[in-house]
């Protein structure tokens, strides 16, 4: 038998990046991998990269922001693990940032991926056995400007995943934070995207600053593979552990966070953005 043994495992967010290499890497594994994705035509993408891996990966259509599909997603598929993967960069200061867009980013990436693993649970319960995969990220351990409400987000997701963690272990239910560093996907395009929304802002010349900075970082950043592999190691692990650094930039931050006083970490910070 396979290591995945056929079981269910749902990825959100799985038409690009670390999710559909975490569709695929699980179908590999032996999974019945499942990604959801936005529309058909993202559904065909998957389909797509499947096919040149010599894998299937189902697709199924979900808005996780609508509470009512993910209820009809979750009782088809009463999946055995659930990879919380779906979100979105939200680049902006404070200042810049508006409640509708700071709404839609929690809704996304907060409350979405656990209501998701809210209504999984019972199903895995009735199993006797589960796991819940939150794709959180260095961000969710630190704090940087002009990425504010992302990183609240991702704060967020940790504080509501170690409280699942423990409440849901008398029923051998694992609850995993994956912590990765730099990943070379989408998420810097859709970076460049906002930083253009935020024309006469007072801290255009900052953003311009924060991106010039970032452009040769990028070119060190691991691939979304590298992530997936980790996810995979996640669900087939018999004691996984609770958090998982993934990448070198990921594992040095989170060494600094404990060993550099917040002062200096601010004076840092706004040496290198020009604040």
């Amino acid at each position: 038998m396979t290591v995945g043994g056929g079981r269910t495992v749902l990825t959100t967010g799985a038409n690009s990046g670390v999710g559909l290499a975490t569709v695929v890497h699980l179908a590999r594994l032996g999974f019945h991998s499942v990604g959801s994705v936005r529309s058909r035509a993202k559904a065909a993408k998957v389909a797509e990269a499947s096919e040149r891996a010599g894998v299937t990966v189902e697709t199924v259509v979900l808005d996780v922001t609508d509470a009512e599909r993910c209820c009809a997603v979750v009782e088809r598929l009463r999946p055995w693990a659930l990879v919380n993967n779906a979100g979105y960069s939200g680049v902006g200061a404070i200042e810049d940032v508006t409640d509708e867009e700071v709404r839609h980013q929690l809704e996304t990436m907060v409350v979405a991926p656990m209501r998701l693993a809210r209504l999984a649970l019972p199903w895995m319960r009735a199993a006797g056995q589960g796991r819940v995969v939150n794709v959180s990220s260095i961000y969710g351990l630190t704090t940087t400007p002009f990425s504010g409400w992302y990183q609240a987000s991702k704060h967020a997701l940790e504080a509501a995943s170690d409280a699942l963690r423990v409440e849901v272990a008398r029923d051998r239910i694992k609850v995993i934070l994956i912590e990765p560093g730099g990943v070379k996907t989408q998420i810097w395009e859709e970076m460049e995207a906002d930083l253009g929304r935020r024309t006469g802002s007072s801290y255009q010349a900052q953003y311009r600053r924060v991106h010039a900075l970032l452009a040769p970082y990028r070119a060190l950043m691991a691939g979304p593979e590298t992530v997936a592999r980790v996810i995979g190691k996640a669900l087939t692990a018999d004691a996984p552990r609770a958090r998982y650094l993934v990448g070198r930039d990921a594992e040095g931050v989170a060494v600094a966070q404990c060993l550099i006083p917040t002062g200096v970490k601010d004076r840092v910070s706004r040496l290198l953005t020009g604040l």
